[in-house]
């Protein structure tokens, strides 16, 4: 199997660089994990309590489990995925049955923090974006898919967006083996990484 992670800050292109992958690639061969379905579900705290924390930094993420889910996947056994809700915060309670597969891409802005998921991708990839492009690219995604008032996506981002992508996002693309740029200008990328999976794929 395959492992490519995929990180870079919010907004910074990570999905529409996995769909323009999909678009050449046969998609019956792939798994697509993304972080943000491993978020900690806290359910001891409020909704106002769980919209007070800062879901950029890594503690915010369930890294054990997703390891577990990654080791699992690559030693052929399915898993149970689960789903989380940005509008409560909190993991549904629903799962998805993810069977194992030639490839499987591991996407999120923190991917490439935590050095125990780096030693299970066999690629890492960080696409790198302009901050004010990544900043119109999250009120974009946060009021219209997540519920949120443009008050509350500013704020977040001036407190914690911001200086969590300078501590732990940005540095993580030392780990990374490509960087894509800016979208108008990936397809070169886009094509060595199609490459690569298609090449994967032909071996199994």
């Amino acid at each position: 199997m395959l492992v490519i992670g995929i990180a870079g800050g919010t907004g910074s292109g990570k999905t529409t660089v996995v769909d323009k992958i999909l678009q050449q690639l046969d998609i019956e061969g792939m798994n697509i994990l993304s972080q943000d379905n491993y978020y900690h579900d806290n359910p001891n705290l409020t909704l106002t309590e769980r919209e007070a924390l800062n879901y950029d930094h890594p503690k915010s993420i369930d890294f054990d489990l997703l390891i577990k889910h990654v080791k699992a996947l690559k030693n052929n056994e399915p898993i149970e995925q689960p789903i989380y809700s940005f509008v409560t915060h909190s993991r549904t309670g629903d799962h998805v049955t993810v069977e194992p597969k030639n490839v499987l891409v591991v996407e999120g802005i923190l991917v490439l923090t935590n050095k125990e998921l780096l030693k299970e991708f066999d690629l890492k990839v960080f696409v790198h974006a302009d901050s004010d492009e990544r900043l119109i690219r999250r009120i974009r995604r946060d009021t219209q898919e997540r519920g949120r008032d443009l008050g509350e996506v500013l704020h977040r981002y001036q407190t914690t967006l911001k200086p969590m992508h300078q501590e732990f996002i940005e540095p993580s693309k030392n780990d990374a083996d490509l960087i894509i740029p800016n979208m108008k200008q990936n397809s070169v990328a886009i094509d060595f990484l199609t490459t690569v999976i298609k090449n994967s794929l032909r071996k199994h």
